[in-house]
């Protein structure tokens, strides 16, 4: 039998893949995809992926789920994504996925208010310190990052981490895993976008081989897999442990821009990605995971493991929100 640590351990690495994956999502917009066109990219990368695995998973929601489902689906999908390509298309990779790293510091604050859990003097320090990291990229290269970038790509933070902090504190109904959760969701968030896409952006754009090849990337290992590893991991980490492995994410878009697509990165800058890996690290260190006595206030969980018996107290938190 494992122990729990190693199974811990074994959990944070496979939820890693997920910021990893998400990392190369800049250089696969801004080599392989039509230019300009942010909402169809976010909703040919989240409507097929809902579809298949939704397909897979044979579960729709019921009762109050279908409002919850569409709630996360718009925070970490349906405003998420368009946010996201908008800051892509209009930032470097490396800049662009950085500033997601502030992310840490909004769910430590989001996860006092929604899952009762004081913030410690370590998750603190640990989110100023990846948000340290983020000012120095951002401030040393003002002169090349544009504005309408910054902002969408700090609203695209800001957006996934209160539906990472809602996922976490409304967990998921009896007898259904994170792959269902994880096809609502994406589902749910392609419908959001795909009527704004063609309202706001004409008709689809004419795709060649690459374009496609690009698409079933996004769509399959960047945002199927990933996201059902990510869903995964919130339900099995707290919310801060989760979202401290974003800064994963810029590394290795950082990674990427420099050996595929020529990109370059000043030493203060390089100080800042180190400074992001650091509090990835550090947010893992210390962690407990959460007590049976105490799924009321962090939205523990229930697997069919444990027998999908949540709290009563649990089901009426969250008919409370």
């Amino acid at each position: 039998m494992r122990k729990p640590g190693t199974n811990r351990s074994a959990t944070v690495l496979l939820t890693a893949l997920a910021p990893v994956s998400w990392g190369t999502t800049y250089a696969v917009t801004t080599e392989f995809l039509p230019s300009d066109r942010p909402l169809f990219t976010g909703m040919m990368r989240a409507l097929p992926a809902g579809l298949v695995l939704l397909a897979l998973a044979r579960v729709l929601p019921r009762g109050a789920w279908w409002g919850k489902a569409a709630v996360l689906g718009a925070l970490n999908i349906g405003a998420f994504f368009p946010l996201l390509f908008l800051s892509a298309y209009r930032l470097p990779g490396g800049m662009a996925a950085v500033v997601g790293s502030v992310g840490p510091l909004i769910v430590v604050g989001l996860s006092a208010g929604l899952l009762g859990q004081r913030p410690t003097a370590r998750s603190v320090l640990t989110g100023l310190v990846a948000a340290f990291g983020v000012s120095l990229v951002v401030l040393k290269a003002a002169g090349a990052l544009d504005l309408v970038g910054v902002l969408a790509a700090l609203a695209a933070t800001a957006s996934m981490s209160f539906g990472t902090v809602l996922t976490k504190r409304w967990g998921r109904p009896d007898g259904v895993g994170p792959l269902a959760l994880t096809a609502w969701q994406l589902t749910a968030g392609g419908l959001l976008i795909a009527p704004l896409a063609f309202l706001v952006e004409g008709a689809p754009p004419a795709l060649d081989g690459r374009a496609v090849g690009g698409y079933l990337y996004l769509a399959l290992a960047n945002t199927a897999v990933a996201y059902w590893l990510w869903f995964r991991g919130i339900g099995r980490l707290t919310a801060t442990q989760v979202t401290f492995l974003g800064p994963l994410s810029p590394l290795t878009a950082a990674v990427v821009g420099w050996a595929a697509l020529g990109q370059t990165l000043t030493p203060v800058q390089l100080a800042g990605m180190a400074l992001a890996f650091g509090a990835t690290v550090a947010g893992q260190l210390g962690v407990r995971p959460p007590r049976r006595s105490h799924a009321t206030t962090v939205g523990r969980t229930f697997g069919p493991a444990e027998g999908n018996r949540a709290p009563e107290a649990l089901r009426g938190a969250s008919k409370a929100l």
